[in-house]
């Protein structure tokens, strides 16, 4: 729901916090108690988050999220997480997020999630038939299978690590887009760059001699952690479509990447 593992972490946080408070046996339903607790939560810390995006200095993108490879199994919650995904349910007004990530994702019954956002059951039916509607016209539709996608992720990093310009050009679509997040602290584009010549010309420009890249699980899926003189520069990951690179989505703001490194071991 709110893109920032370090946002869903202070919200659990203060969940816990609350419900820690709750005097043994006040609650007949734990469950649903803490179902309506998390989503108000998060939708206030939503509003927050809103106001600060609007300052955000160029493109703004989830913070990556570290998966395990088994996390790949799940195909619904590896696509509920996928930087892709997350970028479409950024698109949704907070109530209809929440309506969906509960409906969609956890099979929330529509009476619970009623009593989670503070509307009536009817209303909120109707929140998450426009959701699905919404986020249906604008998710990605992958057309490959797992191991299809990981080979594509796996040439991708090959022709990147060698400078391999052909190969590049081979697993990029023509009208791949690439997005990159700085947060206005390291130099990344302001703006989505758009077609395989700019695309590559962004990629030549900006990579350096001494770059390394290293193999990590975000999102659900394969992904790369960029190492440049043994200091961890950025993260990508990548959504696949018919064989090639549709989507690329480059983490360089630093206050994004501190749990990435601490968690694949990061030691040069």
């Amino acid at each position: 729901m709110l893109g920032s593992a370090a946002d869903a972490e202070d919200v659990l946080q203060e969940v816990w916090l609350r419900w820690a408070d709750v005097p043994a046996g006040e609650v007949r339903a734990p469950r649903a108690y803490l179902v309506r607790m998390t989503t108000r939560l998060a939708l206030n810390r939503l509003r927050t988050l809103a106001r600060r995006r609007e300052e955000y200095v160029g493109t703004w993108l989830p913070e990556p999220l570290l998966t395990a490879p088994d996390v790949a199994q799940d195909v619904e919650l590896a696509d509920s997480v996928s930087t892709a995904m997350l970028l479409v349910l950024e698109t949704l007004p907070p109530t209809e997020r929440a309506v969906f990530v509960l409906r969609e994702v956890f099979d929330v019954p529509y009476a619970e999630i009623a009593e989670a956002v503070g509307k009536s059951e009817p209303a909120v039916r109707q929140v998450a038939s426009r959701a699905r509607t919404h986020v249906a016209e604008r998710r990605p539709r992958a057309s490959v299978s797992a191991a299809e996608r990981d080979a594509v992720i796996d040439r991708f990093r090959a022709a990147t690590q060698t400078g391999d310009l052909q190969g590049l050009m081979d697993v990029l679509a023509p009208d791949v887009v690439l997005m990159t997040d700085g947060g206005g602290k390291v130099k990344a584009a302001l703006n989505p760059i758009l077609g395989r010549e700019k695309v590559l010309r962004f990629l030549t420009a900006v990579t350096p001699d001494t770059l390394e890249l290293e193999p990590v699980w975000l999102n659900g899926s394969p992904a790369i952690q960029f190492v440049v003189a043994g200091q961890r520069d950025g993260v990508g990951t990548m959504l696949v479509e018919d064989g090639v690179v549709t989507r690329l989505f480059l983490v360089r703001n630093p206050d994004k990447l501190g749990a990435v490194g601490e968690e694949v071991g990061l030691s040069r």
